[in-house]
Formats: C-alpha cells, structure tokens, sequence
C-alpha cells in the first residue's frame, strides 16, 4: 500500500507592517486626522511667517540702514513697524492657541464621542476606559509638544535677533509665555482641561464653552500675577529714579525718615532741585525706591509660571481618569 503525501499548500506572506500605528493609535489618527492637518497647517503657517521676518524683513531692514548716512537718517519707518506689529501679532497667536486647544479637546476628543455613544461602543470592543483616554490623551499631547516646541525655538531666535526693531519686552505677556516651555504647558494644560470638560458634561458645545472659559480665566489671570511668582530687586535713590527700559519696574514710591516705603510721588513732579529738597523735608523722605525685576528674573519667573500651569494639568489629567473610572464601573 503506498502512502499519499499531501503537498504543503505555500503559506501566505507575512503582512509588512512597518512603521505603521495600529490599534488605538491608528484609530485616534484616523477619527481626528481633520484636527492634526490643520494643527499642522497652523504650525507651518506661524513657522514660515516668523522664518520670513527672520529671513528676509529684518536683513532688508538692516541693508537700509546700512546705506544710511549718520545725518540722513533713511530707514522705511512702515517696514519696521511691519515688522514689529507682525511679530506682536505672531506672539499673540501663538500665545493663545490653548484656547483652540481646549475647544478641540472639549468638544471633540471626548464630548462629541461621549455624547454620541461611540466611546461606550469602543469600550465593549476589548478596549478599557482607561486604555481608550490615555490614547485620547497621548497621541495629540506627542503632536501638541512637537508644534510648540518648534514655535518657540522659532519665536525666540526672531524675538532677540533685533531688540531694537521689537516693541515687546521680555516680561510682556507674549513673550514671557513664547520663549520657553510655558507655552507647551498652556497647551497640555488645554488639552487635559478640555477633555476634562468632555467627560464631565458629555456634550460637545457645553464642553466647549467651559473649556476655553477656564483657560481663558487662567491664562489673563496668571498673565497678571506672573511678576509675584519670583522676589523683586529693590532700588533705592539714584538708581530707583533711572530704572531702565529692559527692567519690569512693578512698584515705585518714597522712603520715610522712619524706613516707611510710600506710594507718594507728590515731590518728584519735575519741580526744582530747591523745591524738592523742601518738600522732602515737609512729608519726612529720605529718597526715592523701585522694585523692579531685572532682565536676569525672566527664567525664574518663566520656569515658576510653568510650573503652575503643569500643576494645573497634572490635577485636571487625574480627575479625568478619575471621573472616567467612576462613570465606567
């Protein structure tokens, strides 16, 4: 009897996959692939205006000056001011892009899901909650970090190429938040405040309006508070009446016999030296002070601003996984 061998059917050739995200991942990027195109459009657009400032205005600006005499002073006065109006509204742009942020993630990454029962439906296809918000949450934060962090390096390279052509100081509100990590904290913060919003009312407009209310709040609040986050320098007489431009004077007044520091400038109204040394005798100063914040407190002031602003992502990140679990049990 002979036996009959079966040939062996070729399998079939393994699937390259590559490079390519799956799972989650994929799916994130394909339900939100409208939302990363104009993320990236918006960092291309920003990137190439500030390159253009950097590239072409500022050294056809210099070339002029150049060619200027020294008593015929022949500077386009419109292109600086172009240049400077167009790199202020560039700061403000990008300042506040959490704002879109936050509308994004409130209405889309996790109200409109939320609200349309597609979350639930994900949840019973092997995926936990758990797993499907830090996907959520993972893959625009990776593209979040990557667009700012070109932005910033972009913004400051242009911000210091020419001091004398910006009218924005350091301690302004757009710079201090554009040239460092400040500005990738504003957007992580949006992105986890809005997506907190989405599961706390899962609905896509009241998700909105409450995300980019909170971050609008907190972004002008902090704006106007950043300066109390490090310890001013205090100037006394001379030097408290020649505060420099580059420094951030927040406060400015006399000093009494007694060491007092008062608000009181009602002696140093421009009258003469005669009159002031008179009216200094009648209210009992000895001089003038100023607390001020140097050029030297923008890092201190900047990384102490970051840090509140991750604090505030850390806790809305935990309650979203919190609420998360407990709506999910």
């Amino acid at each position: 009897m002979t036996a009959t061998t079966t040939p062996a059917v070729p399998g079939a050739p393994a699937t390259r996959r590559g490079l390519r995200p799956r799972g989650l991942v994929w799916t994130v990027l394909r339900l939100h692939r409208s939302a990363l195109l104009v993320w990236g459009g918006y960092v291309l657009a920003m990137a190439g205006w500030l390159l253009w400032l950097r590239i072409v205005t500022l050294p056809r600006i210099d070339q002029e000056v150049a060619s200027c005499g020294d008593s015929d002073p022949c500077i386009d006065v419109a292109a600086a001011m172009t240049y400077s109006s167009d790199l202020s509204m560039i700061g403000t742009l990008v300042s506040y892009l959490c704002y879109g942020v936050a509308a994004w993630a409130g209405a889309a990454l996790t109200g409109r899901e939320l609200e349309r029962g597609t979350a639930k439906l994900a949840w019973t296809q092997s995926v936990t909650p758990t797993r499907w918000l830090t996907a959520k949450l993972a893959v625009p934060a990776v593209a979040l970090v990557l667009g700012t962090s070109v932005l910033v390096l972009l913004y400051r390279a242009t911000w210091a190429s020419d001091r004398g052509m910006v009218g924005d100081e350091w301690f302004n509100p757009d710079p201090m938040v554009n040239r460092g990590p400040l500005l990738v904290a504003y957007a992580l913060c949006a992105l986890a405040v809005g997506a907190l919003a989405g599961l706390a009312l899962r609905r896509a407009l009241p998700a909105l309006a409450v995300a980019v209310g909170f971050m609008s709040w907190f972004h002008v609040y902090l704006d106007r508070h950043t300066s109390e986050l490090w310890p001013t320098e205090t100037l006394t007489d001379v030097a408290a009446s020649m505060v420099r431009d580059e420094a951030d004077q927040i406060a400015l007044g006399s000093v009494t016999e007694s060491g007092a520091r008062v608000s009181d400038l009602s002696c140093f109204d421009g009258a003469g030296p005669d009159a002031v040394r008179a009216c200094m005798a009648n209210h009992e100063f000895t001089g003038l002070y100023a607390e001020v914040h140097p050029p030297s407190h923008f890092w201190p002031l900047h990384l102490m601003a970051t840090g509140v602003v991750l604090a505030v992502t850390v806790l809305a990140t935990t309650a979203a996984f919190w609420l998360l679990r407990r709506r999910t049990r």
